[in-house]
């Protein structure tokens, strides 16, 4: 054990986080302890108040400090268009290009047999309540081009043809600065599939 017991359980925590394995978790470790009061400190008092503070929102379950989210109480957002994401790092990433003008419904998950997920694991009250009000005009299916991703906007597009709603879903396909001849087969399927006409 370098460091004694507290520098261990440290390094333990840290590499319990994505994309941070033993080595990497100790490098951070240093990085924090060469300047406890700089770095370590504002640290766990940032994460302390987010563990008090941080909670999810009750309509699109996103995570915030407030209920509802900034997002879902922002008037200047168009809450007759909802983006359904499959997590909060998948809103993020959305919000981040400031594309979606939008609202969204963050799902928690999507179906899948092998981990054990079904319908009722997922969050879709809110964004079947929020459609049943007759406010939404377009729900978009922001899923993963997987099986389980395909599945679960597949049984969302059953769920909201009940309603007097546009249901779409993002494009998939060849990126921006892909070539054809490095991509998989599934995605030369999706980007055939979802061809438009040219402009």
């Amino acid at each position: 054990m370098m460091g004694g017991g507290d520098v261990e359980r440290l390094i333990q925590l840290l590499s319990r986080l994505p994309g941070l394995g033993p080595r990497s978790a100790r490098r951070a470790a240093l990085v924090l302890l060469r300047s406890p009061q700089t770095r370590l400190l504002p640290l766990a008092q940032a994460m302390e108040a987010a563990a008090h503070s941080v909670r999810s929102c009750h309509i699109c379950g996103t995570l915030d400090s407030s209920d509802p989210c900034s997002i879902c109480a922002d008037p200047s957002r168009d809450h007759g268009l909802i983006c359904v994401v499959e997590t909060v790092g998948d809103l993020w990433a959305l919000e981040r290009s400031r594309l979606h003008p939008g609202t969204y419904q963050v799902l928690g998950g999507v179906l899948s047999a092998l981990s054990g997920t079904g319908p009722e694991d997922l969050n879709t009250a809110s964004l079947l309540s929020r459609v049943a009000s007759g406010e939404v005009r377009e729900v978009i299916l922001a899923l993963g081009a997987t099986v389980e991703g395909a599945s679960t906007a597949h049984w969302l597009q059953e769920k909201l043809s009940a309603h007097k709603v546009a249901v779409t879903r993002v494009g998939h396909g060849v990126p921006i600065g892909g070539a054809l001849d490095v991509l998989d087969d599934g995605t030369l399927a999706a980007a055939l599939s979802a061809r438009r006409p040219a402009q």
